[in-house]
């Protein structure tokens, strides 16, 4: 990932980042950060987070990756509960908490 990170930071526009690797969707309407709470893959979600920071503004990141839904009105704290996966929730309501702290 940091590698495809890096390449892309060269070659797309800060439009491209955003609109297609960060909040591009599949074709279920599912982004990336969708996919790794689906997964349970914590540490994606993580550098997706840090990614999005840098390259986001505060209402993207709340409406865009935390808020958003997927094609089945599924946020990433729908799915995750959805499947089961205790620990993306836990580290998002820490992530909800920590964001909620710092506006």
């Amino acid at each position: 990932m940091q590698e495809i990170w890096e390449l892309a930071k060269e070659r797309l526009t800060t439009e491209e980042i955003k609109n297609e690797l960060l909040l591009g969707t599949d074709d279920e309407g599912k982004t990336a950060w969708h996919s790794a709470a689906y997964w349970g893959k914590i540490e994606v979600m993580q550098k997706i987070w840090e990614l999005a920071k840098e390259r986001l503004t505060r209402e993207e990141i709340k409406n865009e990756m935390l808020f958003r839904t997927d094609g089945e009105a599924m946020t990433a704290w729908h799915i995750a509960a959805f499947v089961g996966k205790l620990d993306v929730m836990q580290w998002l309501w820490e992530l909800d908490k920590e964001r909620l702290t710092t506006e």
